[in-house]
């Protein structure tokens, strides 16, 4: 019976998951992969292969109160189908904030969870839905392993004066300092730049992780000196709905002469702003994209987007003293063959020249010349979740037997 890791990342009403085998001295494999969206409503569930053939697909009426606590019991039950062949031994989540505790992943406990609840006041519309998942487990599943992987942990490297903002001391000991976000994903492309180019593995490199959610991460030697996303997943470059780096004068004003009340703001930040904002007409790249010939608003929207990516990978040349290697990943960094043009055009300065029949055909590598060099480098977070997990889980398996 072969041992699998189930890898879940939780969202406010859509749980996707991912099954890993674990064989002895092997990368753990994928074995399948899906998702549930729609929770509390008419929730969906649909798993795939590695192939992308679909495996099974179902739907439940709205009357049938379908939640996360439903769907994790109905993966469960999916999985047993193959219990003779497979055998779930542990389960590793996506957590998105770490805080100043939580440097690696942690096997999870009560004392733990407790830790991780009392930093939900610094990403309250992630952190709740992140540990309804493990509560759940813990109710249904017990005994079940389980480990939390952090979005920050990856960026506790980062100097002090690196995450520092310029208030009152009192304000840094309750935590309001720069964390940075997308870890996760910075770690994968970390893990496997020197299979594309080993001199970047130990060179200068700013990944910008580019999707609904978008940053940038100076790496030299692969490991984090910067990041432009700071205390909360708003900072830094505007993103599909969220607005990224403002004047905090804008809220003072949203309070005061708007009369939005603090959640009033806080929803028009994270859910109003970005390229939705921006554009009035959607927080998708490619809808933008279509329309931008002909829609001042959308091309405006793509024009902020690329032209804020470029002054902030300035920003983290700076703070890398130089730079080696551009690598693009997720949504649209990856798909996107006119904003990597794009943002490659306004690095121009930096002798970064774009391989125009490479960066259609999607590289890996997509510049020309022999200095500075860009790629495209698909990223992998639940691979790394997978990875971390596997590592826990070996480590009390050896506290046991010690």
């Amino acid at each position: 019976m072969t041992p699998v890791l189930i890898v879940l990342n939780a969202g406010s009403s859509s749980l996707k998951f991912q099954v890993f085998d674990m064989l002895d001295g092997a990368e753990p494999r994928l074995v399948w992969k899906g998702l549930y969206e729609g929770l509390g409503g008419s929730a969906h569930f649909l798993v795939k292969d590695t192939g992308g053939a679909i495996l099974e697909e179902m739907t439940w009426g709205s009357g049938d109160r379908f939640g996360h606590e439903e769907a994790l019991m109905h993966l469960v039950s999916w999985l047993s189908q193959f219990r003779e062949e497979r055998k779930p031994v542990a389960i590793g989540h996506r957590v998105v904030h770490g805080g100043e505790g939580f440097s690696g992943p942690v096997l999870i406990d009560e004392a733990v969870i407790q830790r991780l609840e009392a930093l939900v006041p610094l990403a309250p519309l992630h952190q709740p839905h992140n540990l309804e998942p493990i509560r759940i487990v813990r109710r249904r599943l017990s005994g079940m392993p389980q480990v939390a992987c952090f979005d920050t942990a990856f960026h506790q490297t980062q100097s002090d004066l690196a995450s520092l903002f310029a208030l009152p001391r009192e304000m840094r000991e309750r935590g309001v300092r720069r964390y940075g976000f997308h870890g996760l994903s910075y770690d994968y492309v970390s893990s496997v730049l020197k299979d594309y180019d080993p001199r970047l593995a130990e060179g200068r490199v700013v990944v910008a992780h580019l999707g609904n959610g978008a940053s940038l991460c100076a790496l030299k030697g692969g490991v984090s000196v910067a990041t432009t996303m700071g205390f909360s997943a708003l900072d830094g470059l505007p993103m599909g709905t969220r607005c990224g780096a403002i004047d905090a004068g804008v809220v003072f004003f949203m309070l005061r002469e708007m009369k939005l009340t603090p959640d009033e703001a806080e929803r028009v930040l994270y859910t109003k702003s970005g390229l939705l904002g921006v554009s009035g007409i959607s927080n998708d790249m490619r809808v933008l994209r279509s329309k931008a010939a002909t829609n001042a608003d959308a091309k405006r929207a793509i024009d902020l987007f690329v032209y804020r990516i470029t002054r902030e990978i300035g920003s983290l040349v700076a703070a890398l003293g130089g730079i080696d290697g551009l690598v693009f990943t997720a949504g649209i960094g990856e798909n996107d063959v006119a904003t990597r043009a794009e943002v490659m055009a306004g690095l121009a300065w930096a002798g970064l020249t774009l391989d125009e029949v490479a960066n259609r055909t999607g590289g890996p590598r997509i510049s020309s010349g022999s200095g500075l060099t860009a790629w495209v480098i698909p990223t992998n977070e639940e691979l790394v979740i997978a990875r971390q997990t596997r590592s826990m889980l070996g480590a009390m398996q050896a506290k046991l037997a010690s």
